[in-house]
C-alpha cells in the first residue's frame, strides 16, 4: 500500500514528538534519581534511617556486608526487575533500569560527603519529603525506581481503589521493624517510619494534589440561575440529576459539578445569593477525569 507524502509527514510528526517526549521523561527521571540519592547519601543513610523498600535493604545490607548502599540497591533490583518484564514490557523496564542504575551511581557517588545533618529528626523529615518528590516524578514519566515500586505498581492493577502511597506505607511497614532488630535501636526505627510516613503522605499530593476539587451537589428551586451564573462567571459546566423528594413527592433537579478548589468559595457565594434555602452538599473529589482534568485514557498511577 503506498503512503502519499502527506501521510510520510504525519509519520514523521508523530514519531518526532514520541522521541521529544521520551527525552523529556529521561530528562525527569535522571533529576529525581539525583534527588532520591541526596536522600539516601546525605540524610538516611549516614543516619541509619532504613526508610523501607529496597533502599531500607541496602542500607541495612551496607552495615552487614560493606557493600556500598547503592551497589546493594542495584543488586536487589536486578531479579525484580526480571519478574516485572514479563508484565509490563521492555519499554517499561528499560526506563525502570535506567531509574533504578542512575539512582544507584548517584547514591555512591555522594555518599563520600556525608551527611548534612546529624539530627535525626530532621533528617527524617528532609529525607521523606525528597523521596516523595523523587517518587512522584518517576511515577509521571511512566517508571519506577524499581524494588517495591513494581511490586506497588502490579498490586495497583489488581487493586486500583488502594492508594499508591497507602500501598508503600504497608509494604514498607514490614522493612523498617525488621530494622529495630538489625540496629537493636528502636529510636532508629521510629524515625525510620516517620520518613514512610511523610513520604506516603506528600507521595499522595504529588501524585493526585492537583487533581484536588471540590464536588457539589445543590438542591434548589432557582437552578435554572444558579447553573446560568456558572456558565457565565466561573466558565464551568454542570449536569442535572433528576430526583423527587421522598416526604413532599415533588420532582427536582438537582444540579452536580465539579470545581477546582480555588473556586469552590466563590460557586458557594453564588449558590448564596440565588437561592439561600438550597440544599448543598460539598465533598472532595482526588481523581477526576475528563475535561479539564486529567485524561481518562490515561494510565493511573
Amino acid at each position: 500500500m503506498k503512503i502519499s507524502k502527506e501521510q510520510q509527514n504525519e509519520i514523521q510528526y508523530e514519531e518526532k514528538k514520541t522521541l521529544k517526549r521520551r527525552c523529556i521523561d529521561y530528562m525527569s527521571i535522571t533529576g529525581a534519581a539525583a534527588i532520591y540519592a541526596v536522600a539516601v547519601s546525605l540524610f538516611l543513610d549516614p543516619n541509619s534511617l532504613a526508610p523501607g523498600g529496597v533502599t531500607g535493604i541496602a542500607i541495612i545490607m551496607n552495615r552487614i556486608t560493606g557493600l556500598e548502599t547503592g551497589t546493594c540497591m542495584f543488586i536487589i533490583n536486578v531479579p525484580i526487575l526480571v519478574l516485572g518484564m514479563w508484565k509490563f514490557g521492555w519499554l517499561f523496564i528499560l526506563s525502570t533500569l535506567y531509574c533504578t542504575a542512575m539512582m544507584s551511581v548517584f547514591t555512591n557517588f555522594l555518599a563520600p560527603l556525608g551527611a548534612l545533618t546529624r539530627d535525626p529528626l530532621l533528617a527524617s523529615l528532609v529525607g521523606g519529603a525528597l523521596m516523595a518528590v523523587s517518587l512522584g516524578m518517576v511515577f509521571k514519566a511512566g517508571a519506577t525506581s524499581g524494588g517495591t515500586d513494581i511490586i506497588i505498581k502490579l498490586l495497583r492493577l489488581k487493586l486500583p481503589y488502594l492508594k499508591t502511597g497507602l500501598l508503600f506505607l504497608l509494604t514498607d511497614a514490614v522493612i523498617v521493624s525488621a530494622s529495630a532488630f538489625v540496629f537493636k535501636d528502636i529510636d532508629t526505627a521510629l524515625y525510620a517510619g516517620l520518613v514512610v510516613f511523610i513520604n506516603s503522605v506528600l507521595l499522595d499530593m504529588v501524585l493526585y494534589g492537583r487533581d484536588g476539587a471540590k464536588m457539589f451537589f445543590i438542591i434548589s428551586d432557582c437552578h435554572q440561575a444558579i447553573v446560568k451564573r456558572l456558565l457565565e462567571e466561573l466558565d464551568i459546566s454542570a449536569t442535572y440529576i433528576s430526583g423527587q423528594g421522598a416526604y413532599s413527592g415533588m420532582d427536582k433537579n438537582v444540579i452536580l459539578c465539579v470545581v477546582k478548589k480555588h473556586l469552590s468559595p466563590k460557586l458557594e457565594e453564588i449558590v448564596r445569593q440565588e437561592d439561600p434555602r438550597a440544599f448543598t452538599i460539598i465533598a472532595s473529589a482526588t481523581e477526576i477525569y475528563g475535561e479539564g482534568y486529567k485524561s481518562i485514557f490515561s494510565q493511573k498511577l
